[in-house]
């Protein structure tokens, strides 16, 4: 038979996946190093496990013992999972700007979650830094993972992810791209790959208000560069052991604007739910597509589900609340809400069996009427409907010009949603929106009501 011992057999061997619409104007063949099906749906299950494993190796973790963490949440995840498999107590220290659906998950496996404040330096005793230190001091036969300076964090990735990568693009890769936060990532995978082929690059995403970017191209730990940001995952305030600067080419800032949008665009445009730093990582490639070529085979390391940031990235008020999106929804907004984008119209000289087969194929309850490219009218389905209802056999070849009436308004995409109440009525069910390259759409009540 095949089967798993216990979930822990399943994490690693992930798969590599093309992207395709939100790379277009990127020329190389982008692969996505899906890590969000290893259980703790994060990469981060890879390194927790080797950190449990190389420790109980050491004598440093013992049955019944304590797993204590500073974690962002994924860690965390990695380790609970771990932990309820081989038996040990987990408490975790984490910060306020961490989603609150990360410490639910924490709690469901059964770790114990101390939350303590962002905006403070890593040496104050109230960060989950020093938090996690004095629980390591204060709890007997415990054991803190200190996944930023712990090396068993990088060599998971040496050992796997790198192997991983060079095997599925069968040595093909060119560049390695990862968001940098504990630095295990892509100090890791990047070791491996650059000792296979040393032409390889390796990009590190960072963000705004993180020293890793200055330090690396400096060496100088420039506490004017630290600032609060909102993106999960990566960026740092320390320079952790675990990164080895000497393997990463290049650091690549992204706004916490620029990350989350993009994250939206994986999901709605790829059909891929990913985590923010994703998002950022992605930004990072296109903000560099022109040092890429049809060549170039660039393989994006991600870090976690978007799962973890439904009440943030994906919660349209959250993302207005920053300024990340228009404060108020437009009809562009709407449409691209819908998965049925096809225009669908009636000639004034079609007949009305025509009108009423085509709505039913569709299923909608209005055609606008076009002539030359020009709408000269509408017809709605109670119209059709009561038309045929009259005389059956002789209305239904009757041509739609003898029962249309005024065209459907016709409104610019960029309208706010809530002035659409000034053309929408009882007699007057949808508008025709047209877009600035010159389609055709249409949006009916309807419509609205679902994106409600």
């Amino acid at each position: 038979m095949e089967y798993c011992k216990s979930i822990l057999e399943t994490i690693g061997n992930t798969p590599l996946i093309q992207l395709n619409k939100v790379v277009a104007e990127v020329p190389a063949l982008v692969l996505l190093k899906n890590e969000t099906v290893n259980p703790g749906h994060s990469i981060k299950d890879r390194m927790a496990l080797k950190m449990l494993e190389d420790a109980e190796k050491r004598g440093d973790l013992k049955p019944g013992g304590v797993i204590i963490e500073c974690t962002s949440g994924n860690t965390g995840m990695g380790l609970a999972i771990a932990a309820a498999v081989k038996g040990y107590r987990c408490i975790f220290t984490t910060n306020d700007k961490q989603s609150k659906e990360k410490f639910d998950l924490l709690k469901a496996l059964g770790a114990e979650v101390i939350v303590c404040p962002t905006n403070v330096e890593a040496a104050d005793p109230r960060s989950y830094y020093s938090v996690a230190a004095r629980l390591n001091k204060e709890i007997p036969n415990s054991y803190w993972c200190n996944q930023y300076d712990n090396l068993s964090n990088r060599q998971a990735h040496y050992e796997s992810t790198g192997p991983e990568i060079w095997r599925q693009t069968q040595g093909r890769i060119t560049h390695l791209v990862a968001g940098v936060g504990t630095g295990g990532t892509i100090s890791g995978t990047g070791k491996y790959l650059k000792e296979q082929n040393p032409g390889i690059k390796v990009w590190g995403i960072d963000t705004y208000g993180s020293v890793l970017k200055k330090y690396h191209e400096t060496g100088e730990f420039d506490e004017k560069e630290i600032y609060p940001y909102i993106t999960e995952g990566i960026g740092e305030d320390i320079i952790p052991k675990n990164v080895d600067f000497s393997v990463i080419d290049h650091f690549e800032k992204v706004t916490d604007k620029d990350g989350a949008l993009m994250a939206r665009r994986l999901a709605r445009e790829e059909g891929i739910l990913l985590g923010y730093s994703a998002g950022s990582a992605l930004a990072g490639i296109i903000q560099l597509k022109d040092q890429l070529t049809a060549d170039d085979v660039v393989v994006l390391v991600i870090h976690d589900h978007g799962s973890r940031y439904v009440g943030k990235i994906y919660n349209d008020d959250w993302m207005r609340q920053r300024g990340f999106l228009d404060t108020e929804l437009k009809v562009k907004d709407l449409l691209s809400q819908k998965k049925d984008k096809a225009f669908i119209s009636v000639q004034p000289a079609d007949t009305v069996r025509q009108a009423f087969r085509l709505m039913k194929e569709h299923d909608i309850s209005q055609l606008p009427v076009m002539t030359n490219g020009d709408i000269v009218g509408s017809v709605t389905e109670n119209i059709v409907l009561n038309y045929l209802l009259e005389n059956p056999l002789e209305n239904a070849e009757k041509n739609i010009q003898s029962i249309m009436t005024e065209p459907f308004p016709t409104v610019a995409s960029d309208l706010p949603l809530s002035q659409l109440r000034n053309y929408l009525s009882k007699k007057i069910p949808a508008v025709v929106v047209k877009e600035k390259a010159g389609t055709l759409q249409i949006i009916s009540q309807y419509d609205i009501i679902q994106a409600m």
